[in-house]
């Protein structure tokens, strides 16, 4: 069912952006690097740095912060999920 809101919510490429996150999470992942999910969701830096700007706020399921850069911008993302 929840998955099925966030479908509803985002568009393609941010609802992939979320199931990236949230399957990282949940192998205990809290960082990730622009270039890397762009490479494994085959998309731009540029593109994924872009929806994670907008998805830092107004994803609900997760806090997206921007962390850092270098060499590619960091994100901080944890789940808001109680």
């Amino acid at each position: 069912m929840a998955s099925r809101r966030i479908r509803d919510r985002y568009n393609d490429t941010q609802d992939r952006i979320i199931q990236y996150l949230t399957t990282g999470l949940k192998k205990g992942k809290h960082y990730f690097k622009s270039k890397y999910i762009a490479k494994e969701l085959g998309l731009s830096p540029k593109e994924v740095g872009t929806n994670m700007a907008i998805l830092s706020e107004i994803c609900q399921e997760l806090a997206i912060i921007k962390w850092s850069y270098s060499n590619s911008t960091t994100w901080m993302v944890t789940s808001r999920s109680v």
